[in-house]
């Protein structure tokens, strides 16, 4: 397939210039490039579906370009924003910018071929730009008029036939001439690259194609201007569709906060999870987006999903995709065995192989009961369960012991056969954990503290 065709089926498709489907077919490799903020230590889950525009880009024959914005970073773009960013220091940005290559490093291929992935950085090319010399090259060349017909723009001044019940027009701030300015930064970006690497074509997200298409009305106006030029140079422009859910919320964010991809920032668990419970509405979108699975392997595993849909096997397919591409395959598995602890899977071993910060995602939303160490030495388990601070287990040791004699208490996975067993004796996890189960779904993480 070609390029535009694969984006079309896997629904990542959103607009591009006319004329861009000839030149990819004609003009292989075709560089293009994307830009990445580096205004956070990492990427995140809708930076990654823009990613997938490079993969796909390079799969096709071309050369991807990931250009990491160290300049129009210290600006910060205004598109789908209320209100000024606040700037990053040089040095906080050059941290940002070194994880930001790490992680593109999984998904695009750097060698020496045609097709070949780059990393570049704005800042090495705007730093030793002057004021003056960047207005008299690139500024007069894109009118206030061109440039205030942008949303991006438009949006934040707020236009005079703005809908007034239009609420994002009502929480309009104005933009400083700082963020009015990054379309002129990131146009030029373009001709830099296109100067630089021959690169004509420029990749995004829907909501950049104005900033995109500035760059390609820059190449054909500074090339007009040039005398020596016998015809106008071409540059193209493709964007891709902004990830959503099915009701039309943007995609990206769990209930505690963005999904970023570095493992520090979001676990390979919560990761894992992020995509394991995605909604049925959601997972047919999401593998096409996210994962390198064909045509044929989709719809095979949505032919299985429907048989019995309560079996998810849409949505493990791709959590385990995207955890492994994004970690590692040791890290699927972790995160897979650690699922499956939740899920009442498992014995002690499968416990005590969990390490801590793991035990404490897996058991995230269950009670977190503390107890101090010297007070649990004397305890039996009964007392233990009873004791004032465990108060949410059982109300009294009498309740407590009427439920271990029947069987309904189980301590890191082994039924606790007597009230009287000693707290000592149990094994714990992560050196100082019991998980506790009453009955078949009621959870309880204890710490001895």
């Amino acid at each position: 397939m070609s390029l535009i065709e694969e984006l079309t089926w896997r629904g990542m498709y959103h607009d591009a210039m006319p004329g861009t489907a000839e030149h990819l077919a004609t003009n292989a490799p075709v560089t293009g490039y994307i830009g990445f903020d580096p205004t956070a230590a990492s990427l995140h889950i809708g930076n990654l579906a823009t990613i997938m525009l490079l993969v796909h880009l390079q799969r096709a024959g071309h050369r991807p370009v990931a250009l990491v914005g160290g300049a129009t970073g210290m600006i910060g773009d205004p598109s789908g924003k209320s209100a000024e960013r606040n700037l990053l220091d040089e040095t906080t940005l050059r941290a940002n910018q070194a994880g930001i290559r790490a992680q593109l490093e999984k998904f695009l291929v750097f060698d020496d071929s045609p097709t070949g992935a780059l990393v570049v950085n704005n800042y090495d090319w705007f730093k030793n730009f002057g004021f003056l010399e960047f207005l008299r090259e690139v500024g007069k060349h894109l009118t206030v008029n061109y440039m205030m017909a942008k949303d991006s723009v438009r949006r934040r001044i707020g236009s005079a036939d703005a809908d007034a019940n239009d609420a994002s027009e009502q929480r309009a701030e104005g933009i400083s001439y700082t963020e009015f300015s990054y379309q002129l930064l990131q146009g030029y970006d373009f001709v830099h690259l296109h100067r630089t690497l021959g690169c004509t074509l420029q990749m995004g997200a829907s909501d950049q194609w104005g900033n995109i298409t500035t760059g390609t009305e820059l190449i054909r106006r500074l090339s007009s201007a040039d005398e020596t030029n016998p015809s106008p140079s071409k540059a193209y422009a493709l964007t891709g569709q902004l990830i959503t859910k099915a009701d039309g919320t943007k995609y990206g964010k769990s209930e505690t906060g963005t999904v970023w991809l570095d493992p520090a920032l979001t676990s390979p668990y919560q990761f894992y999870q992020f995509f394991y419970n995605a909604a049925d509405a959601d997972a047919p979108r999401l593998i096409r987006v996210f994962t390198l699975l064909t045509q044929t392997e989709i719809g095979i595993l949505e032919a299985e999903h429907a048989q019995a849909p309560h079996l998810r096997t849409l949505q493990k397919a791709l959590a385990h995709d995207v955890t492994t591409r994004v970690h590692s395959a040791e890290a699927t598995e972790a995160a897979v065995a650690a699922s499956e602890v939740l899920f009442g899977k498992g014995d002690l071993a499968a416990l005590q192989a969990l390490d801590e910060a793991t035990l404490l995602d897996v058991f995230a939303g269950v009670p977190h009961l503390r107890v101090l160490r010297s007070d649990s030495v004397a305890l039996t388990a009964a007392a233990l369960l009873s004791d004032a601070t465990m108060n949410k287990i059982f109300p009294s040791k009498g309740e407590a012991k009427k439920m271990i004699q029947a069987g309904g208490v189980s301590i890191n996975r082994e039924k606790v056969a007597s009230p009287d067993a000693s707290v000592a004796a149990l094994p714990l996890v992560a050196s100082k954990y019991l998980v506790v189960q009453k009955g078949k779904k009621n959870y309880f993480l204890v710490e001895l503290a």
